[in-house]
């Protein structure tokens, strides 16, 4: 007898894309340490911004409550305090949307819920995913053995594809603001992403990371648009948000409407969360309920502009040199062209050998991605200025 694997891993990419980058960044800080200490990283999607002091406050406070036999606590609900839950439930009324207790579940971050959510669909369904994509849609997928159909974003389409007879499919990922392009739906082509899922029975995982950034009417949740609640669930995080990255938390909505093949989505989300997950700490959700109080939106909005800024710092540059590009602007991620035709991977190396600036190459988000590059905003003004300073000396030699 001998045990069995899951033999879909094997099909996986040996490397993840950051860990490549982080590989190859050690063996030019080997080669070049006399310049090691010059490196400016503007690739992965980690904030530089510390936790909000109001977060950290009510962390403490929640953690000298476990230190009290009074105020001790042990396990929590699995789908979140109700404390946390109202608190979402609120900033969702902003929106429009208004949303039942029920139907919201805390987690410990997008990406797991992203991936966990699966559990629900079987194997045999096909998935449609975005190209360029973030690759936990589709490594998750592949680890399931699904069909994946992909819809081909450029700049024909401002990286946003539209709905298609080609891709019918029984599961939509959609992201917007979306990574790794920056692009954003609005209204009116959110609104033919739900009306396509509904004539084809699909089920539409929207993932809103990133919907702090939103200015203007572009909508934060896809309840926004009549009729999501029979089509979507939405995955939400508190990481760019509120600095969570390295604390963890977020939570999903699955509507109690949301049903297929005589299942409530819902419920069945319930049954697997209370088999298979914890809960987040006490400690954390204290921490992410500050996030939705006064004080600490107001300290959360002081680093989201500051986000911000370093975003316009990048696009100003790449429209000083006519360089095309999606994101910057509803979003902490900009997604341009690479200059001089290069192929992605040609350009992570030579900017980083020539002006010691590190991004995070197009062609590891997908076909699509191909000689196009990713910059990101989470950094601090002066590395970023520094950054386009050596940049637009880069391009221009180029030229």
């Amino acid at each position: 007898m001998s045990a069995k694997i899951n033999q879909n891993f094997l099909k996986l990419n040996e490397s993840y894309l950051f860990s490549e980058i982080a590989r190859r960044i050690r063996v030019w800080q080997s080669e070049n340490p006399e310049v090691a200490d010059k490196l400016i990283r503007m690739g992965i999607g980690d904030v530089t911004r510390p936790l909000p002091k109001t977060v950290v406050e009510a962390m403490v406070s929640a953690a000298r409550e476990m230190g009290e036999a009074e105020t001790f606590r042990g396990y929590g609900p699995e789908q979140g305090y109700d404390f946390l839950k109202d608190a979402v439930q609120k900033y969702y009324t902003r929106f429009g949307v208004e949303l039942k207790s029920d139907e919201i579940f805390i987690s410990d971050g997008a990406k797991s819920d992203l991936g966990n959510i699966l559990d629900l669909f079987d194997k045999d369904n096909t998935v449609l995913v975005t190209d360029p994509v973030y690759p936990v849609y589709v490594d998750t997928n592949m680890m399931d053995s699904r069909k994946i159909v992909y819809a081909e974003a450029g700049e024909e389409n401002d990286f946003l594809p539209m709905p298609a007879p080609e891709y019918a499919a029984d599961i939509i990922y959609l992201c917007s603001p979306n990574n790794p392009t920056g692009a954003v739906y609005d209204r009116a082509a959110l609104t033919k992403w739900v009306e396509f899922a509904k004539e084809q029975g699909s089920i539409i995982l929207f993932d809103s990371a990133y919907e702090c950034f939103v200015t203007g009417d572009y909508p934060h949740s896809i309840y926004e648009i009549p009729g999501a609640r029979e089509v979507a669930i939405e995955f939400c995080s508190l990481s760019k948000k509120a600095g969570f990255t390295g604390t963890r938390c977020g939570y999903t909505i699955v509507p109690d409407t949301l049903e297929r093949c005589g299942g409530n989505l819902n419920k069945m989300w319930l049954r697997r969360q209370t088999t298979k997950f914890n809960g987040v700490s006490y400690i954390t959700q204290k921490g992410a309920e500050a996030v939705f109080s006064q004080d600490g939106e107001e300290e959360i909005e002081e680093n989201i502009r500051y986000y911000r800024d370093n975003a316009k710092i990048i696009t100003d540059t790449m429209d000083k040199l006519n360089i095309y590009y999606t994101g910057g602007k509803n979003s902490p991620y900009i997604w341009l062209k690479c200059p001089g035709e290069m192929d992605s991977w040609e350009f992570f190396d030579r900017l980083l050998k020539e002006v010691y600036v590190v991004g995070t190459p197009g062609a590891g988000f997908g076909k699509s991605g191909e000689r196009f590059f990713r910059l990101t905003a989470f950094s601090t003004h002066e590395n970023t200025r520094e950054a386009m300073e050596r940049f637009e000396v880069f391009v221009e030699k180029l030229r």
